[in-house]
């Protein structure tokens, strides 16, 4: 072989050494569970890949019960490596059964105290916060001479029977803050007859935290029960929807961050905890939502209040964690024959 082809050879040889260690560096994958918005995922993964694309995200989407049941169901084996957009609440139910590896993110020191697990050990970390939302649906309404509600008490008035959906708190984790806030705001026998009350008035629940909101604006229902981000999305989207911010407070809960203990890409799930709680990753957070975890970072969201923080409840929480179980039992015995079939 002349100098000339064998030079051509070992090149060929050695771009083809090249492409194998690309793609070799770039099949760390990570299984990321998550209850984002799913129209969210893919700009979610993207923004990350910019700054990491030799770590794919493999999602596995649904709604927070139904995630956070599926985690449980899965500590023996677990099968997640990350958890990217959960309540918190439900990370404070895996904590409390040891499946969280303690990790600080790189700008752990920076976040808000509220918006991070503060003991010595810290498990989880906070990315923004959602809160509750009427979504009213104008047109709707004016049809079948429903007058426009300004606070939780006002939807137990029976003129809106049948015309309000809300979701499902065992399955939406949604559902399951306007459950405990009502239950924090009222006290427990008042938000219990507040609860019984609204139930003579609801059409049915959903098993998604978005969908009343989504049948608002479409003019299926008059009345969702939902959360701000997704009232927001579908008034910029043109549906005739006012936003109703109940006078009594908002109830609220933070989608956050954590690493499954006993994962075998602990260096992966590292890197994506720490993208997750970067000021990049924040700047994103607050394309949709008002409050994120980091201070000074936040911009006013179209058709959010401008006061969104002053009128978040102050929720326990660790109450609300530690109670969960015999809320939603005693919720589903109570309510559960208005739910839309699984």
């Amino acid at each position: 072989m002349t100098i000339k082809p064998l030079i051509k050879s070992l090149s060929a040889i050695a771009g083809i050494g090249m492409v194998s260690i690309a793609a070799h560096a770039a099949t760390t994958e990570l299984t990321v569970y998550s209850a984002v918005e799913a129209e969210d995922l893919k700009k979610y993964a993207a923004r990350f890949n910019q700054d990491h694309p030799d770590i794919k995200i493999n999602w596995v989407r649904d709604s927070t019960g139904i995630v956070t049941a599926k985690l449980l169901a899965e500590k023996a084996n677990p099968q997640a490596d990350v958890v990217w957009g959960l309540a918190a609440t439900s990370l404070m139910l895996l904590k409390n059964e040891n499946m969280l590896e303690s990790y600080k993110p790189k700008n752990y020191d920076q976040l808000s105290p509220k918006f991070k697990d503060t003991s010595e050990n810290p498990v989880w970390t906070g990315m923004d916060a959602w809160m509750a939302a009427i979504c009213y649906n104008t047109v709707e309404a004016e049809k079948l001479g429903l007058p426009k509600p300004t606070s939780w008490q006002d939807l137990t008035n029976p003129v809106y029977k049948g015309h309000i959906v809300m979701p499902n708190p065992s399955s939406s984790g949604t559902g399951y803050l306007d459950v405990s806030s009502w239950l924090q705001l009222f006290g427990e026998d008042k938000g219990w007859e507040y609860m019984d009350a609204l139930h003579n008035n609801i059409g049915t629940y959903t098993h998604s935290g978005s969908k009343p909101c989504k049948l608002a604006a479409s003019g299926e229902t008059a009345i969702g029960i939902s959360f701000a981000f997704r009232a927001a999305k579908s008034k910029k989207e043109g549906a005739p929807l006012d936003i109703v911010f109940p006078t009594e407070g908002l109830g609220w809960d933070m989608e956050a961050t954590a690493i499954i203990k006993g994962t075998d890409k602990l260096e992966a799930a590292k890197i994506l905890a720490d993208w997750a709680a970067s000021q990049k990753a924040n700047e994103m957070y607050n394309e949709g939502y008002a409050v994120v975890a980091m201070p000074g970072i936040a911009q006013p969201v179209e058709y959010f209040p401008a006061n969104a923080e002053a009128l978040m409840i102050e929720n326990d929480f660790a109450w609300s964690a530690a109670n969960r179980d015999a809320i939603l039992t005693k919720w589903q015995q109570r309510y559960d024959s208005k739910s839309e079939p699984k």
